[in-house]
């Protein structure tokens, strides 16, 4: 084979010698074949040119892994995340508490009709067995607590006090069907209090040592308490909204003022007591401003207009 290179292209000449069925050369044939150059460079080329990309993936990927490696996340699947808030469902859990947890021996049927809309015909005579005597009040009730168990069902511990057994917690399982109408998912169950503990006290912050503003905020918590707007108007800043509470109160004394984390505003712990006589601990969260050299009360403890 001879290979020749012209302008365009390379010019392959291939000599082939055809043989007889004697095994002698007859005649000899030239076959003339013309490549395109960049065809025949880029057959020579293409395989370095990737073994070089791999190359330069292989250092990318060690790059990223170094630079963030990946973050192994733990299933939550044994602690479902509280549900979607659906007031619904929660006010159907809390009457199906009432109506569960309230009864009237002489009157068993009374107890079997209240549940006849939570249970069929087949599941009413088997949720509640009432005494030969004795009957049960629910004085309130209302949801303390809700969870996720899965397939669209939704557990709502209800809180009940009851005139006979005291404070209940029931868990009553809810789910929505196809169409949207709120079921029983099945029996409740008596449970236990969702875990809390005692308060060890107002947490300690900055203390305020500003005697203007400490007599500034004494005074528009006196003025507040005691629902006297005109005296608290003189302490207010310039388009505060202030609700004042509906149980009239009397200040006894502020016992400390902090400033709170973010700086903004003060949280004055005091003693107040009511006409009847009762005395309370309360803590206020009030937004302060500087105008003009004095202090001013932007807002105490809650956004009436939230």
């Amino acid at each position: 084979r001879v290979e020749r290179c012209t302008g365009r292209g390379r010019r392959r000449v291939r000599i082939r010698a055809l043989t007889n069925s004697t095994g002698t050369a007859s005649r000899a044939r030239v076959t003339l074949t013309t490549s395109a150059m960049w065809r025949i460079r880029a057959a020579r080329e293409l395989p370095r040119y990737l073994v070089s990309a791999l190359a330069v993936a292989g250092l990318a990927a060690s790059a990223r892994f170094a630079l963030a490696p990946p973050v192994t996340r733990v299933s939550q699947g044994g602690r479902p995340g509280p549900p979607r808030s659906d007031r619904a469902a929660e006010g159907y859990a809390t009457l199906f508490a009432r109506r569960y947890l309230s009864w009237r021996a002489p009157e068993p049927t009374l107890a079997g009709s209240s549940l006849s809309q939570f249970f069929d015909a087949a599941s009413e005579g088997a949720a509640l067995g009432l005494p030969p005597a004795g009957e049960q009040h629910v004085e309130w009730a209302e949801v303390v607590q809700a969870r996720d168990a899965g397939t669209g069902v939704h557990v709502y511990t209800v809180a009940a006090q009851t005139d006979t057994a005291g404070l209940l917690y029931l868990a009553v399982p809810v789910l929505r069907g196809a169409g949207g109408a709120i079921q029983l998912a099945g029996y409740p169950a008596f449970v236990g209090a969702p875990a809390a503990r005692a308060s060890s006290g107002q947490a300690r912050l900055r203390e305020v040592d500003d005697a203007g503003l400490a007599t500034v905020v004494e005074r528009a918590l006196r003025n507040y308490l005691a629902a006297s707007s005109s005296e608290l108007a003189a302490d207010l800043a310039s388009g505060a909204r202030i609700s004042a509470p509906t149980l009239s109160l009397s200040l006894e004394a502020v016992q400390q003022i902090d400033w709170s984390a973010d700086g903004s505003s003060v949280v004055a712990v005091l003693q107040a007591h009511d006409r009847r006589g009762v005395q309370y601990a309360l803590a206020y969260e009030i937004d302060v401003v500087r105008q003009q050299g004095r202090w001013e009360v932007a807002a105490v403890e809650m956004d009436p207009v939230a």
